[in-house]
């Protein structure tokens, strides 16, 4: 997908920028970037770059709390039986360790259920709850599902089975009649933090109980590395609370990872300081893989491992399905791709809806967002058997794909999810209406500006913004500076630079086939700059043009020899006279 535009952030309030330079001795960039993430005073500066523990909200501000614990209490103290029930995605998965991993502690009634994609779909299911009522569980925790299961949790309270819902997603007109739903995205609820994940639910509510129990809270802390992991995965914003989160569970990836983590990062040869992108990119997808080639219970299995050897077992196997799901997505995504290109009237449209018989249900949201990589348009693709048709969305920057999907529900059996993504099921009968009703609402709302991809460019950087003074191959104070600023994500993403009037060193060449290895200089100086534009082997004719141009890029760090050596991560190049702020 070729990127369209640049847009540089708008100018920032001045004066809070000086004061911040004034009061934390930084650069006037990294002012700038933090004033423009909401960090505009010494104190929000210090509680952004110095995260603590005691930063994070009291689980009992969350409405229904109190009624949760007090329940799962009186559950623990009778022997109950307890299920622990999650969704199969990254965030589910995680959820499931956590609560069951910390309340295995406690008491030996208890188990995990995770619903099959196949034959259940997502949340909370009738099986599931027929599974409870077969084997007594009189508690179940539903973690990251369940806001929208009216109709479930209507035939668990017929069956006397008690549920605790702690879940994220968006909320319908009708909440389900559960006994506690724990979810700060509630209209009554008053929770100050809106957007927590939910593994961070889960959390939220074995922290409540540890207070209430007045347990050793450390090792509620020692969780915190599954709730970075479903953070990354479940693309929250990390900021407020979600930031602590994520910022001590690396700190506990780092110092003791759970076994089977550490086996999943051993698995993809991760070395090194570990960062959410790298959870992302390495852990999430074989988690993910369990649930979209065979059973989720399997990932959960893994990251509840206590022993190296068991964990390497349940590791090659998710390697495994992970191998084989790169590969179905392969297929799959050129066939969709195929699909599109032979459909006439595709330009025309601001949506995109495709189904098939064949397709792998697991992959499909995947494979939906492949798409929008190429064809930058709000993304449905499904699967059509036994007379439905299942999968996923995901959506375009600031385009709420949620929204449109409601606006057709009366379409639909079920949906579900968030701005960015969802999930729904329809009869096969009313696919053909339901394309041209979801296309209707894409139209209406979706603007000029969310159409074209934008690459947006935090500041601009001058030769001067590099402590030229130094060796190259230690870090300036600017890249510590913003190595502080992690984890990113969104709200916080990694900073983004622009420099102009570039011109090449005369050693940028193609490496790998594909990649653009830059080292360039601005016109009229003398200090090089080194890069790696990876898929970016096409920029060369505008590199070697010996017409100045302008780089995209973010900093990085080289460790190819051994030495650490900063480098730019280019996003783009253009010419020059292309990009003016």
């Amino acid at each position: 997908m070729s990127i369209n535009r640049w847009e540089l952030a708008p100018l920032t309030n001045q004066e809070k920028v000086k004061d911040l330079v004034k009061q934390l001795q930084i650069p006037d960039v990294i002012a700038k970037l933090l004033v423009n993430r909401g960090v505009d005073s010494f104190d929000k500066a210090k509680t952004y770059f110095r995260p603590q523990l005691s930063d994070l909200h009291s689980p009992f501000l969350m409405e229904d709390m109190d009624k949760a614990v007090e329940r799962l209490m009186k559950a623990l103290e009778n022997k109950e039986k307890i299920l622990i029930y999650g969704d199969y995605d990254v965030d589910g998965t995680t959820s499931v360790a956590l609560v069951y991993s910390y309340l295995r502690k406690i008491t030996d009634q208890i188990d995990h259920y995770q619903p099959d994609r196949y034959t259940e779909g997502y949340g909370i299911s009738f099986q599931g709850v027929e599974y409870a009522k077969t084997n007594n569980y009189s508690l179940v925790i539903a973690l990251d599902c369940g806001t929208k299961a009216v109709d479930k949790i209507a035939k668990a309270n017929e069956y006397g089975i008690d549920f605790i819902i702690a879940d994220h997603h968006t909320a319908g007109e009708v909440l389900p009649k559960a006994l506690a739903i724990l979810n700060p995205k509630k209209e009554t609820c008053n929770y100050p933090y809106k957007e927590l994940c939910g593994c961070g639910i889960g959390f939220k509510l074995m922290q409540a109980l540890a207070i209430k129990k007045n347990y050793e809270m450390s090792e509620i802390f020692e969780l915190l590395d599954l709730v970075a992991i479903a953070i990354g995965a479940d693309i929250v914003p990390i900021t407020g609370e979600n930031r602590v989160l994520a910022y001590f569970g690396l700190k506990q990836v780092a110092k003791s990872p759970r076994i089977g983590i550490k086996t999943m990062l051993e698995l993809a040869n991760k070395k090194g300081q570990i960062t959410i992108s790298d959870l992302v990119f390495t852990v999430a997808p074989r988690i993910n893989a369990a649930g979209r080639i065979d059973s989720a219970r399997n990932a959960v299995e893994l990251l509840l491992s206590e022993g190296a050897e068991k964990a390497k077992e349940w590791g090659v196997i998710i390697n495994k399905y992970n191998g084989e799901r790169k590969e179905i997505d392969k297929d799959i995504t050129a066939e969709a791709l195929r699909m599109i290109e032979e459909d006439a009237s595709f330009l025309e449209r601001k949506s995109t809806v495709l189904s098939n018989s064949k397709w792998h249900k697991g992959v499909v949201g995947i494979v939906a967002s492949r798409i929008i990589e190429k064809y930058y348009k709000p993304t449905i693709v499904l699967v059509e058997s036994e007379g439905m048709a299942s999968g996923s969305a995901r959506s375009v920057k600031g385009f709420n794909v949620y929204d449109a999907i409601n606006s057709c529900s009366n379409l639909l059996e079920r949906f579900g999810g968030h701005k960015y993504a969802a999930g729904l099921s329809l009869k096969l009968e009313n696919l053909e209406e339901f394309k041209k009703q979801f296309e209707i609402a894409v139209q209406a709302k979706i603007t000029p500006e969310q159409e074209v991809p934008i690459l947006r460019i935090d500041a601009v950087l001058e030769e001067k913004d590099f402590e030229l003074d130094k060796p190259t191959h230690v870090f300036p104070k600017f890249y510590r500076l913003i190595k502080q600023m992690a984890p990113f994500g969104p709200l916080n993403m990694t900073p983004t630079f622009v420099m102009k009037e570039m011109v090449d060193s005369g050693n940028s060449k193609i490496v790998g086939e594909e990649h653009l290895k830059i080292s360039v200089k601005q016109k009229g100086k003398t200090k090089i700059f080194n890069g790696i534009g990876f898929g970016l082997g096409e920029k060369l004719d505008v590199v070697k043009s010996r017409e100045p141009f302008d780089i995209v890029f973010q900093l990085n760090e080289n460790n190819y020899f051994g030495t650490p050596e900063l480098q730019f991560l280019v996003k783009d190049i253009k010419p020059s006279i292309a990009f003016a702020n």
